[in-house]
């Protein structure tokens, strides 16, 4: 086993993947080509063997950049040419801590213009 674990740990999240794809596609090669063959959508299991090979290539940028840079730069080069309303609103759904959330937002919305959420205190309405 300290051998497959090492093979495995030389992939890094790749390798991951491909035991959590193994073992929910129940072991077998034929599951984890068709588990593979699903993931890569239309593309089929080439597309699979390819995400993986771009998980590797966006796990190395977070390692080398931070997760913040990372995100700022895509959102910022999203706002370019999509809705700041809509990244503001998908931002808001993220799984990321609060703070980074502000981070994101002031880096899209115009200066000067901040989101915020009103405040509602006990027994005022609006």
């Amino acid at each position: 086993m300290d051998e497959i674990v090492k093979k495995l740990a030389g992939l890094g999240l790749p390798g991951i993947i491909l035991v959590v794809l193994t073992a929910s596609s129940g072991g077998s090669s034929a599951a984890v080509a068709a588990a593979l063959t699903a993931v890569g959508g239309p593309f089929g299991i080439v597309g699979g063997i390819a995400l993986l090979g771009i998980i590797t290539v966006v796990g190395d940028a977070i390692a080398g950049f931070g997760i913040e840079a990372i995100l700022k730069a895509v959102y910022a080069e999203r706002s370019k040419t999509e809705s700041v309303t809509f990244l503001l609103k998908e931002i808001n759904d993220l799984p990321i801590t609060e703070e980074l959330k502000l981070k994101l937002k002031d880096q899209i919305s115009p200066q000067g213009s901040t989101y915020t959420v009103p405040r509602q205190e006990p027994g005022q309405t609006y």
